[in-house]
Parts: C-alpha cells; structure tokens; sequence
C-alpha cells in the first residue's frame, strides 16, 4: 500500500548508494544473493529462539531488496536478475514464517501455516497479473522502474518489512499479528483477483 510513496521518499539516497556499489564493481546479483544470506540468517536465527537478533539481518535484507535494481540500472539490467530478484524475495517471505514454527510449533505452526497460504495467495496472483500483463506489452505507470508489471495491493512489501520487524519484537504475539496479516493478505488477494477478472475479460 505505501511501496510507491517508500519508493519516491528513498530513491535519491537509494541511487547515490547503489552508484558507489556499482563503481566498485559489485554487480546487482551479488547485491541479491547478499541480501538473500542475510534473509536466511535472519530466519535461522529466530527457528533457534534467537528472534530479537534476527531484525538487524532482515533489514538488511530489505536495504539489498532495494538497492539491487538501482545498481542493476546504474549498468546494464537483464532479465536474470530480475528473476533472480523476485524469487529470492518469495523465499524469504516464506522463511520467516516457517522459522517461527520451527521455533514453537505448538504455538505458532497453525499461524504460521495460514500466513503462508496467505503469501502464496498474494504471491500468485502478483505473478499471474504480471504474466498476462507482460503478454500484452503493458508496463506500470505507478512503478515505471521495476523490470515487469507491478501491480499494488493492501499488502506490500513495506507492510510485510513491518510486520515480520513486529514479529521479532513481540514473539509472543506471532499468533495474533499472523492471522491479522493473513487476513489483510486476503484483502489484496481479493482485489488482484478483481482487477485480473476487469482488466484480462476482454
């Protein structure tokens, strides 16, 4: 819901970081293979009950989520790495969730469960739109720089940064802020849903 506005407030620093990162040479796959390591540390540290050490690892990966498109478009972009970006960010959406059922499974394995039927909701009808929006050459008005179609929803990735970032502060609420999330991630379901049904009927 506020990726856009995130997206406008930060591009300036964003861009002046990810031009000193490509004048060194790093290229943006290292950026997301980077930010995936720290990703998979972070759940690594909260399934070992590690949870509160896990926010600074997690951040980071969200700092490399969005720094590697600026350096891919400070050189040359290429398809790679937007495959590679997309996927590695799915990967660490789910890890979060799991890691906190690998750390109570009691308590936090059904929460758990449900929020990632949620992602996976969200997940595909993101892809799917993006698919059939590629086939007919469209490209986002609102999001001009990512490398296909982009299409917002209640749930994005700052609100998913916030709740996992509330997640390792208050643990013992994971239960309650899993449900509550899942059920914003139906709202944006429901909406990609709508807007597919609208806009590919013809």
């Amino acid at each position: 819901m506020f990726d856009r506005q995130m997206l406008a407030l930060t591009k300036p620093l964003v861009e002046a970081i990810a031009r000193r990162i490509a004048a060194r040479g790093i290229t943006a796959d290292q950026v997301s293979l980077t930010g995936f390591a720290a990703g998979v540390l972070a759940a690594l540290l909260i399934s070992v009950g590690e949870i509160t050490w896990a926010i600074a690892p997690l951040l980071f990966n969200r700092l490399c989520d969005g720094l590697d498109g600026a350096v891919a478009r400070a050189g040359t972009p290429n398809e790679r790495g937007a495959f590679l970006d997309i996927t590695l960010d799915f990967f660490v959406y789910a890890g979060v969730p799991l890691a906190f059922a690998l750390c109570d499974p009691g308590r936090n394995a059904l929460p758990a469960a449900v929020l990632l039927a949620a992602f996976i909701g969200t997940g595909v009808t993101f892809l799917a739109y993006a698919i059939m929006a590629e086939k007919r050459g469209e490209k986002s008005a609102e999001y001009p720089s990512k490398a296909f179609y982009y299409l917002g929803g209640l749930t994005e990735g700052f609100e998913t940064v916030l709740c996992f970032v509330a997640m390792c502060l208050w643990p013992e609420y994971f239960p309650q802020i899993a449900f509550a999330y899942a059920a914003l991630c139906g709202v944006t379901i429901i909406t990609r849903m709508a807007a597919g049904w609208r806009r590919f009927g013809d």
